[in-house]
């Protein structure tokens, strides 16, 4: 099981990124996928959630209105377009995936990718 996580870097407070986390290695389609996010120095976050069929999704109360989950089952990709960006939104984002689990908690996941930095200037 492999997750890519990219399109992090470095924006102006109010832009936009959008986050990738390309997976191969395993059914894309029979898995949650997750996005979660830690800041130095804070616990780990969850951001958002993603059914396997993308018809579920659930985010955080914080991003909530700025932040939108997809997926794209052909492609093996979810993503996350993050708008309106904050300084606090600062931090590495880890996208996860679990067959069994859909849920803000980092615990239930099984596998994860390795980070990609978002740092929002003010």
């Amino acid at each position: 099981v492999q997750l890519q996580a990219s399109g992090g870097g470095l924006v102006q407070a109010g832009g936009s990124l959008r986050l990738s986390c390309a997976a191969s290695g395993f059914t894309f389609d029979y898995y949650g996928i997750a996005w979660f996010r830690q800041a130095p120095g804070k616990e780990r976050e969850g951001v958002s959630c993603i059914s396997s069929s993308g018809g579920s999704t659930y985010y955080a109360e914080s991003v909530k209105g700025r932040f939108t989950i997809s997926r794209d089952n052909a492609k093996n990709t979810v993503y996350l377009q993050m708008n309106s960006l904050r300084p606090e939104d600062t931090a590495v984002y880890y996208c996860a995936a679990d067959p069994n689990n859909l849920s803000m908690s980092g615990s239930m996941y099984a596998y994860w990718g390795q980070g990609t930095q978002v740092t929002v200037s003010s």
